[in-house]
């Protein structure tokens, strides 16, 4: 009969178990996915509903494949400060041109503020002609948090719009 030295009965290290390596591993899948989800909800649709939802589901794709047909290749830019604050009225730029770099006088450009989690706090204000091209409007967000902000412009019979994430921070 063969013996058994002291150095093989020894246990092995608890961070070398494969059981202890399986939870960590499984917890950080766990960490990863939840950091994804989180992405995806903060960068993606802000699920904003509209009053008439019904009216305008009825024909979206024919509606969809129209504006598609339409998108002119204009190039919208928003420049929003990154240190606004609850409360104060600071200015909201945006630029539009057309596709060869030109800016666009357009008739009418909107700027829509919605709020995610509060729809009685949504605002909308029109924007003016600062330079060709060139909009401006002097904003103020009631609350702190995450806002969605839409430009939209119109030429003629034709709307376009940009969004833009804002984030509003406290006075």
């Amino acid at each position: 009969m063969q013996q058994v030295s002291h150095e093989q009965l020894r246990p092995i290290p608890a961070w070398r178990s494969p059981w202890i390596i399986g939870w960590f591993a499984l917890i950080g899948v766990f960490f990863i996915v939840n950091g994804v989800m989180i992405y995806l909800a903060v960068t993606t649709n802000p699920g904003l509903v509209v009053e008439d939802y019904y009216d305008r589901g009825q024909d979206y794709e024919r509606h969809l494949v129209s504006q598609m047909a339409k998108d002119p290749g204009w190039v919208m830019r928003a420049e929003v400060p990154r240190d606004i604050k609850a409360g104060q009225t600071r200015q909201i730029e945006f630029f539009v041109s057309d596709k060869s770099g030109q800016p666009l006088a357009l008739d009418k450009v909107t700027f829509y503020a919605y709020r995610p989690s509060d729809v009685s706090l949504d605002f909308t204000l029109p924007m003016s002609l600062a330079a060709p091209g060139y909009y401006v409007v002097d904003a103020s967000f009631a609350e702190i948090g995450v806002w969605d902000g839409v430009f939209s412009g119109r030429l003629g019979e034709d709307e376009h719009s940009h969004g833009k994430r804002l984030l509003i921070g406290r006075p």
